[in-house]
């Protein structure tokens, strides 16, 4: 490793508030950070919470971006999503389009602050030439995910569901949804691996988007039905449609990642499914549930 000293920062109290952040800088004295810290949420939290991701997600990343600049970290990497990319757009969506559009709805809180640190890394480049970049990684599912169901992403959110009706006996698995959308997951182990690719090797201003291929695209009915295979339940599925499904599909095209590492291979998804299924069955009561 060509760094000396790297902070992975994924908490999003301390890096709300600028006095704790910058406490956390003169203890480690980090040369390279990784930004993950954020309020984040599924579907229906964003859609509650707008305001609260906004705000909460703009002074966390100015907190870490300025604190960095202040501190002459080397290299920042922070992280988006492919949610923050335009409602209304062509497909597969790439890193040249993530500011073509207004965001989804149900999540614009969330989109605009996260679609600001690209802003600010070309701002910090432009006038102090630091070397601050981010990127897209799809939707991330893995073990050690949140669990709780008003605020977890779908996969973790439904593992939780489908588990707490195994235990309470229930045979009626109910998503919310029709089950058409479709989305791209990536798995945690997966994404972490690339994530050290990016902090060594990739030294673009520009975002970078990390994403299993647009083959491995799922719908949320194909993910019912791998969770209930990885369980072994034995009940039906149910799709509540009087619930909303979102966005309809975010496809990304990984051709630039592709272009640095094309044969870099990805957890096939049932094994990831299963590897999640595992763990947070083996490990429910310490969970973040």
């Amino acid at each position: 490793m060509y760094y000396s000293k790297v902070s992975i920062f994924n908490r999003m109290l301390f890096s709300s508030d600028k006095e704790a952040t910058k406490k956390i800088f003169e203890k480690y004295k980090p040369t390279h950070v990784i930004h993950l810290a954020a309020m984040v949420g599924g579907l229906f939290h964003n859609m509650s919470h707008n305001l609260d991701f906004l705000r909460n997600n703009l002074h966390i990343n100015d907190n870490i971006l300025h604190t960095s600049y202040e501190y002459g970290v080397k290299k920042v990497v922070s992280c988006l999503s492919t949610c923050i990319f335009p409602d209304k757009t062509t497909y597969p969506i790439d890193e040249t389009m993530v500011h073509n559009g207004p965001p989804h709805p149900s999540n614009f809180g969330y989109s605009y602050a996260k679609r600001l640190i690209d802003v600010q890394n070309k701002a910090y480049h432009q006038q102090h030439g630091c070397l601050f970049t981010s990127v897209i990684p799809c939707n991330v599912f893995g073990p050690h995910d949140n669990y709780n169901l008003e605020s977890s992403h779908v996969i973790p959110g439904l593992i939780r569901k489908l588990h707490d009706i195994i235990q309470n006996g229930g045979d009626t698995f109910t998503v919310m949804g029709t089950g058409k959308p479709l989305r791209q997951f990536i798995y945690s182990l997966d994404l972490a691996k690339l994530f050290l690719w990016v902090l060594r090797e990739y030294n673009e201003i520009e975002p970078i988007v990390l994403s299993v291929d647009e083959d491995s695209e799922v719908s949320i009915k194909d993910l019912a039905e791998e969770l209930v295979k990885a369980f072994d339940f034995k009940g039906k599925i149910v799709f509540d449609t009087t619930k909303a499904d979102g966005q309809y599909k975010k496809t990304a095209s990984n051709a630039k990642l592709r272009k640095y590492l094309p044969d870099f291979k990805f957890t096939p998804f049932h094994v990831a499914i299963k590897d999640s299924v595992d763990w947070y069955r083996a490990n429910y009561k310490i969970a973040r549930n």
